[in-house]
């Protein structure tokens, strides 16, 4: 392609929207423009390295035995309705009526839709497995979108759907379908992690996050570096910090005045002690009840881990509008042993054998030497905090790390779920009927291509992986030398590159500026002074190696890289 025909400016300033490399540069080179809010247009270049990124996840789809179909973006309201998850996704779900009123919605994903498919197509134990996909795009309408493609209202995924006769099957699939994810973000040149994970909206017991490593991340993951354990901070626990606690040293419980001061750092200043001295008793409702978490004052609850610990039970962080239902629930005060509380559920470091500041269950009082087992006694013992850095780790007992990723990728274990409520069942050789046993795989691949372009980029401009780049060669063209230029772009294009050719008549600091820029892994210069000596100058885009070729030799040379 000559650059002098393609569709493309590039921009010397930042966009003023910007808040990370990948939003900045992707704009910058001119693959992308925004359109809207959480929108934007692919333009040539940024539409080839989408291609490349879906090629690659196509193949590795297809190594893995998923077959590709397309589904429509705009779905029936209906089949969400028969999930509840009309409900779930809320405001997220872009819906609309058409003409005669019936209710639609712009796919956000896809499990309602492709479960009533194979319903309508699969109904024998014979017919399975079978393992779906689509690359398609999709639509959420974020609250607040932001860094660019990393939070968008529409994206380019890839979701597979696997139907199994049983568990040992859907595990199978599952299994396929996380070594091929490997394989992806291998190949796409991504440092990564997969990580255990909740498994939100979606549904189903097993979740893992595959996260892009990058400081820029919007969620953060935990993991060790003494084993395999990793894990996002919602789905993330501790060893216990405490077996047993010996009786406390303390004196008798002192109740005392503490005006205006609801919170842990001024009650700590306050008293002259330290936050993980005082113990914090957060309100939860659990079935209609009164429940309370109770951690030490510097953690917070895991309000995720919070309804682990309770299973089959209901349970959600008490609001501002349940505190002012409850007027005798002291906010900010409330101590241990609450009377009316159903549950006191404590976590582990609350076992520390020494007396805590509480809450004195009454406006602007706290109590000083509150013991456990003498003064409150918990219902039940769980590891409700969210995991810092230094915490033990469950499976080898090694200090925990946190650092933040992009989620480009997530796989789960569905179960029956939506194969009940959309009667995707299968006969068996009995004559029996059962549902069908789901798992459901997304990768983010215009996610993809922001996370690898933050991961791979320098203070010039974006450094493209071989595997992704828009082209493999980019030839300048500087001075007097067009014949020539033409003709090796003529060899290579022939030897089957991929070439961009700067053929435009702009000034040589322009063609070098825009060169490293646009980011692509080979540059060859051809200019007055090397043609001269019958050489070219290469230069490896990632590396800044440079090295002279000679014009007869660039081809069997590129060959050979």
């Amino acid at each position: 392609m000559r650059m002098s025909r393609l569709f493309l400016r590039t921009l010397r300033d930042d966009p003023s929207d910007a808040e990370v490399d990948s939003h900045r540069l992707l704009v910058r080179a001119g693959y992308i423009r925004k359109v809207a809010s959480g929108l934007y247009s692919w333009l040539p270049l940024g539409a080839r390295v989408l291609q490349r990124v879906s090629e690659i996840v196509r193949e590795e789809m297809d190594r893995a035995g998923a077959q590709e179909l397309l589904l429509p973006i705009v779905q029936p309201l209906e089949l969400w309705e028969r999930t509840g998850r009309d409900k779930s996704y809320g405001p997220l779900m872009f819906k609309f009526e058409d003409r005669k009123g019936t209710g639609f919605a712009l796919s956000p994903t896809a499990e309602e839709l492709v479960s009533a498919i194979v319903a309508g197509e699969y109904t024998s134990y014979r017919d399975l497995p079978v393992n779906l996909y689509q690359i398609n795009w999709k639509y959420r309408d974020e609250l607040r979108p932001r860094f660019g493609l990393l939070r968008a209202r529409e994206f380019l995924m890839k979701d597979a759907y696997s139907f199994d006769r049983d568990l040992a099957g859907l595990q199978a699939a599952y299994d396929a379908m996380f070594d091929a994810y490997g394989q992806v973000f291998t190949r796409c040149g991504l440092t990564f992690r997969a990580v255990k994970a909740q498994s939100g909206e979606i549904g189903g017991d097993t979740s893992q996050e595959f996260m892009a490593v990058a400081a820029v991340g919007e969620d953060a993951f935990v993991w060790c570096e003494s084993c395999d354990y990793a894990a996002n901070t919602e789905a993330a626990t501790r060893r216990p910090t405490h077996q047993s606690a010996a009786p406390a040293a303390a004196g008798p419980r002192t109740r005392v005045h503490t005006p205006d001061l609801p919170g842990v750092d001024g009650v700590a200043r306050h008293l002259g002690t330290s936050p993980d001295l005082v113990l914090k008793c957060i309100a939860f409702d659990v079935d209609g009840e009164l429940g309370l978490a109770v951690v030490p004052g510097d953690r917070e609850v895991n309000e995720f881990a919070l309804k682990g610990a309770l299973p089959g039970q209901t349970v959600r962080l008490y609001r501002d509008s349940d505190f002012t239902a409850h007027p005798d629930l002291p906010k900010g005060y409330i101590g241990p042993d609450f009377v009316g509380a159903k549950v006191v559920l404590c976590d582990s470091a609350v076992r520390a054998p020494h007396g805590w500041v509480t809450g004195a269950n009454e406006i602007d009082h706290h109590t000083t030497d509150t013991v456990l087992g003498r003064d409150f006694t918990p219902t039940a013992w769980g590891e409700i905090v969210v995991v810092a850095p230094g915490d033990q780790c469950p499976s080898c007992g090694a200090a925990l790390r946190i650092d933040r990723g992009i989620e480009v990728g997530h796989v789960f274990q569905l179960g029956t779920k939506y194969a009940e409520a959309l009667g995707a069942n299968y006969t068996d050789d009995a004559g029996e009927q059962h549902p069908m046993v789901m798992g459901c795989y997304g990768i983010g691949i215009s996610r993809i291509v922001a996370a690898v372009a933050e991961e791979h980029h320098d203070d010039n401009g974006l450094a493209w992986p071989a595997a992704l780049a828009p082209y493999d060669v980019h030839l300048l063209a500087l001075g007097d030398v067009g014949p020539a230029a033409d003709a090796l772009y003529s060899e290579l294009t022939a030897a089957g590159h991929a070439v961009l050719y700067d053929d435009r008549d702009a000034r040589p600091g322009v063609k070098f500026a825009d060169a490293d820029l646009l980011g692509i892994p080979v540059q060859l210069v051809v200019g007055t002074k090397g043609l001269a000596r019958g050489v070219v100058e290469r230069k490896m885009r990632v590396t800044g190696e440079r090295d002279e070729l000679q014009v007869d030799a660039v081809v069997p040379a590129l060959a050979r890289a």
